[in-house]
């Protein structure tokens, strides 16, 4: 709901605030007033087109706020939620917050656009602005100008949210479903392809059939047959320098280490003195255990196979290892982990035909669901299209359109060649709204088929229909009419200023008129007047309670916005009867005011 409106240097309004009522607020004045400016300013702060020639001659920039009061649970406020905007809880109401929403527009340059003091891009203030108000006028956007709107309009009105949740539920399986199959059909090439590279190596790694560090283990082996004569050679000269009985090399020096040591420990226990010789002798004794020991793992050193052919077999062995680790390696313990799990891979794309077709078989089956739902939201729609269309039609009599028809159709998409309906998120079927202002008129889309006038009249017959439909208070959104009033008069101006009082009752609603009949029910009443500073007979007039500044120098045009008290509204009720403020137009516009009501 819109709280409040501010403007400053607006075209000639230098400044203005508008405090609407929470039902229907009447904006009245002379044509050429300057009333167009007020809904200026609510097309600027709603993302509208930012005009610069509408900036006051003697400003820098033109400026609008807005300050709307929406529930927490709105689309509005998850909107900006979303886009990381706090807005103010509402002093009145806990269930609700207040959102700032400003415009202003220089001489030159770009416009910029505010939420709740954050700067935003104007697609943001369009689609908050979206969720809280609706202007209904000529050359204005209807509120259900394109198809996807007419659907969402239409489902509004048809109670069939748990329809809509069940099929977009199915629907999103379903082309799970289809995305899952063809990834599979696109895949089958390229798996049969994989499947074929992965036998093959696996059966060249079962053919070769490496053991861990296999490799490691015969490149050792290889080094000692390659090194034999060196290794016999070294491993001699050891055995015989540390025990020379050991090995038959000719004559056998007795110096030898282990020898040496013996004699050694035979001199100290010679020594028949007191002291610690007997311990010298015990480590001489360790130390010749020690080189026995070694000299044994010499001599088992000994035994090298030389063998040319066991050279050439583990030569050809490490190169079919060598094969699989620069394919698959680089280490044994890798290839053998690749094999493992390409095994399992492998199992997976030898399983693909019955993966295409088990896929196949859920791609029918959730098309199916989604079929069937879709029917069932179809049939939501077709009945709740039906009543609506005769619902509108039979307001609009009421509306001096006795002749006016709307029809909605919703109809059944093509089959395609596979003898299946091209389900999208939204069903099976298409809406187009259609009117037929006249008798001798064909339904034609509704924008196309109507006057300025006659579509703000269909409009409201439509929203006073949509608020019998939903059963609840729609105070949150803010509906504008700008004329509503063209063409009518008389009893049917009565008519009309009813049915927009009575959609007050569900829905705030701006209403800019010329008729005294359609400003008489409303709840609050605001008079725009233009005047020229600084000449004679200038001034806003009696019976306003409030004005907006107004100084634009002597001989300048100004525009004020005044809100009337019951006297003001009084005496602009009578000039909007007869142009004039007689006693017999007053008389007459009290009985108006007296009379206007939904009793």
């Amino acid at each position: 709901m819109l709280e409040e409106l501010e403007i400053r240097n607006l075209g000639p309004i230098s400044h203005a605030i508008i405090t609407p009522s929470k039902g229907m607020t009447a904006i009245t004045g002379e044509t050429g007033a300057g009333k167009s400016m007020l809904l200026s300013a609510v097309k600027l702060i709603s993302g509208g087109k930012a005009d610069s020639a509408k900036v006051a001659a003697a400003a820098d920039e033109s400026w609008a706020q807005g300050v709307f009061s929406i529930p927490k649970s709105s689309a509005a406020a998850k909107l900006l939620q979303e886009s990381g905007i706090n807005a103010e809880e509402s002093e009145d109401d806990d269930s609700k917050e207040d959102v700032y929403v400003s415009r202003s527009v220089p001489k030159s340059g770009r416009s910029r656009a505010v939420i709740s003091g954050c700067s935003v891009p104007k697609s943001l203030l369009e689609s908050v602005c979206l969720q809280t108000i609706t202007i209904h006028g000529q050359s204005d956007q209807l509120r259900i100008a394109t198809s996807a709107k007419q659907r969402e309009f239409l489902d509004s009105i048809s109670c069939n949210s748990k329809e809509l949740q069940d099929y977009e539920s199915a629907f999103n399986k379903w082309q799970s479903a289809v995305e899952s199959y063809n990834r599979l059909i696109n895949q089958q090439s390229s798996s049969r392809q994989r499947a074929d590279y992965l036998r093959e190596s696996l059966e060249k790694i079962r053919q070769i059939d490496p053991k861990p560090n296999e490799d490691v283990d015969l490149k050792a082996k290889r080094d000692r047959i390659e090194n034999a004569a060196q290794i016999v050679r070294g491993l001699g000269e050891a055995i015989s320098s540390l025990d020379a009985s050991q090995i038959d090399y000719g004559a056998i020096d007795s110096a030898d280490a282990l020898h040496l040591v013996d004699n050694a420990a035979k001199a100290i226990r010679s020594i028949r003195i007191d002291g610690e010789y007997s311990a010298i002798a015990n480590q001489l004794d360790d130390i010749s255990s020690q080189i026995s020991d070694i000299v044994m793992q010499l001599a088992q050193q000994l035994d090298v196979d030389s063998s040319q052919e066991d050279l050439d077999a583990i030569n050809n062995r490490i190169h079919d290892l060598s094969d699989l680790t620069r394919r698959w390696g680089p280490q044994i313990a890798d290839v053998l982990d690749w094999a493992k799990k390409a095994q399992f891979e492998l199992e997976d794309l030898d399983d693909s035909p019955e993966a295409v077709a088990r896929a196949k078989d859920l791609c029918e089956k959730s098309y199916q669901d989604a079929e069937k739902l879709a029917e069932a939201l179809y049939n939501t729609r077709k009945v709740a299209a039906k009543k609506f269309s005769d619902e509108v039609s039979k307001e609009l009599e009421s509306l001096s359109m006795p002749d006016a028809q709307l029809l909605i159709n919703v109809s059944k998409r093509d089959k395609n060649q596979d003898g299946k309906f091209d389900l999208n998120v939204h069903g099976l079927d298409s809406v187009e709204f259609l009117f037929k202002p006249f008798p001798s008129s064909s339904y034609l889309p509704m924008g196309s088929s109507a006057s300025g006038g006659e579509l703000s009249r269909l409009m409201l017959a439509m929203e006073l229909v949509a608020a019998k439909f939903n059963h609840s208070s729609n105070q949150s959104m803010t509906f504008i009419f700008d004329e509503v009033d063209a063409g009518v008069g008389g009893v049917a101006a009565v008519e009309l200023g009813k049915r927009l009082a009575l959609l007050a009752k569900s829905a705030q609603v701006i209403v800019v008129t010329h008729l005294a009949q359609v400003a008489s029910f409303a709840d609050v009443q605001f008079v725009v007047r233009k005047k020229i500073e600084g000449l004679a007979g200038s001034g806003a007039g009696s019976g306003a309670d409030s004005s907006a500044d107004s100084s634009a120098g002597s001989g300048v045009a100004d525009t004020t916005v005044s809100k009337l008290d019951d006297l003001g509204r009084q005496k602009e009720i009578a000039r909007m009867l007869s142009g004039s403020q007689s006693q017999a137009s007053l008389d007459h516009a009290k009985e108006l005011l007296e009379n206007s009501n939904l009793d």
